[in-house]
């Protein structure tokens, strides 16, 4: 079995409801203010991500922000991983993002309350249970795979930027590595991202922001009736969009929810996850326009660094997400990119399973574990896409299994 990886072994308290994680919140002050400051962090964490996701997709960012603002809001009372943060994530995005190219934003809408749909019919149907073949092997490709893919997306924000920004960054890196030794009241991304923009403010610094992404302009997008022909040509059209990017979703989500059950050592509700899942993106492709999934390296920001515990978290991400859109995006829009991608860059270095990496863990693992957590890494890089590292990983176990069994409970050769 692997070691030393205990956020793949989750074990600990039962899931814990929805009612008891909103008590848990209001439990003490200090809880409650976690919570609420973890929110504040996670907000600051999401906007890059999903302004650059927005665009990918094809959509303004302005509809890529309120729909994260909708899925925070209905996944913490639909969602099974309470901190799970849920916005309009990457791997969605290219799965829509041709269709969006080809048929425009109404087939969008279209597609993502069907993909909804489909979610909810998964997780009634109990596909969320085949999360049994996500073994330590496959979660260890997973994260590796996961923490190199962030890391080198914060490349572009550092890499031939001019001084100020390195040394905006070096700064942040430092921040976040002394601030958590010397107070847990105020979340450390908290702390730096608040320093760094001051710093810029202060010297008047001309580095890249947030306003450089745009998307931050005080509205929110128009709610509509999407104009399609309603025929089954239109369905066949967008269901295998809608299958993919439900698939895709789910895939990361339950990955997701599954990695913040080991770092917290508690479980939950992978089932009720699936079709919650399904709900939020109903709710934000009607609303919104797009949806998304699981968002793992905010959900690192707001459970990691944060300290996140509750359901709370997540609303107070969207509420502080959605003042920001209305009433405080020029205060937003003065955060340098380098702060956020500090943030990033610890949140990737924290991700990585560094036992399995190292000369003495890949000694001691069954050829077999590394062979499947080569696998996971190598096909996830290789399509930058998560969810196929994780089905081709989990497909190689199974077959090991057969050909090649090893004792899973026992002693790590």
């Amino acid at each position: 079995m692997l070691k030393r990886m205990p956020r793949t072994v989750p074990q600990g308290p039962p899931y814990q409801s929805v009612v008891g994680s909103f008590r848990e919140a209001f439990s003490s002050q200090q809880r409650f203010r976690t919570e609420v400051l973890a929110g504040l962090a996670t907000s600051f964490a999401l906007i890059p991500e999903v302004i650059s996701f927005a665009i990918l997709a094809g959509v303004s960012p302005a509809v890529g922000l309120f729909s994260t603002v909708v899925l925070c809001f209905v996944i913490a009372f639909t969602g099974g991983r309470p901190a799970m943060i849920t916005g309009a994530a990457g791997a969605t995005a290219l799965v829509i993002a041709p269709l969006v190219a080809s048929h425009g934003t109404d087939y969008l809408i279209v597609t993502v309350v069907l993909a909804g749909i489909i979610q909810v019919i998964f997780g009634l149907l109990g596909v969320a249970k085949l999360q049994r073949f996500i073994t330590p092997e496959v979660m260890a490709g997973f994260v590796n795979a996961l923490g190199i893919m962030i890391l080198t997306a914060q490349l572009e924000h550092i890499i031939g930027a001019d001084w100020p920004v390195w040394v905006l960054f070096a700064i942040g890196i430092a921040a976040l590595l002394i601030f958590p030794k010397i107070t847990a009241a105020i979340p450390a991304p908290l702390i730096a991202i608040a320093i760094l923009t001051l710093m810029v403010v202060i010297l008047g610094w001309r580095v890249p922001d947030v306003g450089d992404m745009g998307g931050l302009t005080g509205g929110l997008p128009e709610v509509r009736m999407p104009d399609v022909p309603w025929t089954w040509e239109t369905f066949f059209l967008v269901l295998p969009y809608a299958l993919g990017f439900a698939a895709v979703g789910l895939v990361e989500s339950v990955m997701t929810g599954q990695l913040v059950d080991g770092m917290t050592m508690t479980s939950s509700n992978k089932t009720r996850e699936s079709w919650g899942q399904g709900v939020a993106n109903i709710a934000a492709g009607a609303l919104a326009g797009t949806g998304g999934c699981g968002m793992i390296g905010q959900t690192m920001v707001n459970v990691e660094e944060s300290h996140a515990r509750t359901r709370f978290s997540s609303i107070a991400a969207g509420g502080f997400l959605l003042l920001f859109i209305l009433s405080l995006h020029q205060v937003v829009s003065a955060i340098p990119m380098a702060a956020l991608a500090a943030v990033m860059v610890i949140v990737s270095l924290k991700t990585i399973s560094w036992y399995t990496v190292s000369p003495k863990g890949l000694l001691r693992l069954p050829w077999q574990h590394s062979l499947v957590m080569m696998c996971v890494f190598t096909a996830t890089l290789a399509t930058n896409n998560l969810a196929v590292g994780v089905v081709l990983g989990a497909a190689v176990g199974v077959a090991l299994t057969k050909i090649a069994p090893t004792e899973r409970g026992g002693k790590a050769a």
